[in-house]
């Protein structure tokens, strides 16, 4: 299901996003060991650059990257700006997890609510047209969702009526629907009492709100990358070009 590109300046408000560029990348020191995940080559570029690229094509008005381990790396590469597109920085002075390093990043947000990618995760998908149906939807989330062939190795989701009804724990096989690893987040989303500050956006949040807060769902039919694995880093040297 691919849904008509939309205009970002019709979405209402300026479109912010977040990009959780923290992690350590254990998996992936067997073919990046001197780099933090969103700085490995691809294709000769780095990665995040794809993912900034991506954000400049929908209309984004301002980027905010969450880092923390070896973040010298990103900061001096990127800088205050990326062809045009300012960037900011929320900066993890220690692993905060997934959860804490959005939460942290949100409070950096100005508009009403923010795209969030994982900084190593490639997806293809229209995401001005994803903030303009968030918009429409009026749910706390909306989460880019991707069909493959096989859940085992991502869980899968459960859906209905354009919502995210269930979540499937990793390690069923076949076919079916997955977090694609995308969200757009409303700036004061409703975090769960009791967290601390480093706690796990997946199970810690996802898995005690869900039935409450019933993400809407945006289905996407591109390219679907996880370059945290060495063989979808490999896969993304012959997929991504310049």
């Amino acid at each position: 299901m691919r849904h008509a590109a939309a205009d970002p300046a019709a979405i209402g408000e300026a479109m912010e996003a977040i990009i959780l560029a923290g992690g350590l990348g254990t998996r992936l020191r067997s073919r990046v060991p001197n780099l933090p995940k969103a700085m490995a080559p691809i294709a000769g570029r780095p990665f995040l650059e794809y993912l900034l690229d991506q954000l400049i094509e929908a209309g984004c008005a301002r980027a905010i990257l969450s880092v923390g381990f070896m973040r010298e790396a990103i900061v001096d590469a990127v800088g205050d700006q990326y062809r045009g597109l300012p960037v900011d920085y929320a900066i993890e002075e220690s692993p905060l997890g997934t959860g804490g390093a959005i939460r942290l990043a949100l409070g950096r947000v100005r508009e009403p609510a923010a795209l969030v990618l994982n900084g190593d995760t490639y997806l293809e998908a229209d995401y001005a047209a994803m903030s303009a149906f968030h918009a429409a939807e009026g749910r706390p989330m909306t989460m880019a969702v991707t069909h493959v062939d096989d859940t085992a190795r991502f869980g899968g989701v459960l859906l209905s009526d354009r919502r995210v009804m269930g979540l499937v724990e990793k390690g069923r096989t076949g076919p079916g629907w997955i977090n694609a690893g995308a969200y757009v987040m409303a700036r004061d989303f409703p975090w769960p009492a009791g967290l601390g500050e480093q706690f796990s956006f997946e199970t810690q949040v996802m898995v005690p709100l869900l039935d409450r807060i019933l993400p809407a769902a945006f289905p996407c039919t591109g390219t679907f990358l996880d370059i945290g694995v060495p063989e979808e880093f490999d896969r993304a040297q012959e997929l991504l070009t310049r």
